[in-house]
């Protein structure tokens, strides 16, 4: 691989450009490694308190009763986001849609079970269960195949 790097007063800001004939697991690597830059911290409300939440601690985040919960390996917090605002938000850290109310971190998951719908149903390493919706397990499988697990 050739990195090439122009610093000129005559650029505003950094910008990062990418030529290649096709796409790898080491571009996947490089994007993911931009992207975690920034890395951001959700905040969760627990009895009242605020308490911050690290992406990689959480197995997925849920839609319930129209409030929205982070399931940690022993509790569920809640979070006064919107469940778009969060998917947005933890894309870069490995998180995917798992059905409409739910969105899943791929780096937790231990395995997958096929359940008699259709559904595959998810384990994480905590313990936590979930399920993905049989429109988005062909997603899910395409992106766990690209690289979007990794091992803890």
């Amino acid at each position: 691989m050739k990195i090439n790097i122009d610093i000129d007063d005559k650029y505003e800001g950094p910008s990062i450009t990418i030529q290649t004939n096709e796409w790898s697991d080491e571009l996947e690597e490089i994007i993911n490694t931009i992207r975690k830059r920034k890395t951001e911290r959700l905040f969760g409300v627990v009895d009242d308190q605020t308490e911050l939440l690290d992406p990689t601690d959480i197995d997925y985040i849920y839609a319930e009763k129209r409030k929205i919960f982070a399931a940690l390996e022993d509790r569920n917090v809640e979070l006064k986001m919107k469940l778009y605002e969060v998917e947005d938000m933890l894309m870069p850290h490995h998180f995917l849609r798992f059905s409409k109310s739910v969105i899943g971190n791929l780096n937790r998951i231990q395995r997958f079970e096929l359940s008699f719908n259709g559904n595959l149903c998810v384990y994480f390493h905590s313990g936590n269960k979930e399920y993905i919706s049989r429109s988005q397990v062909s997603k899910v499988k395409e992106r766990l195949m690209m690289g979007g697990y990794v091992d803890d």
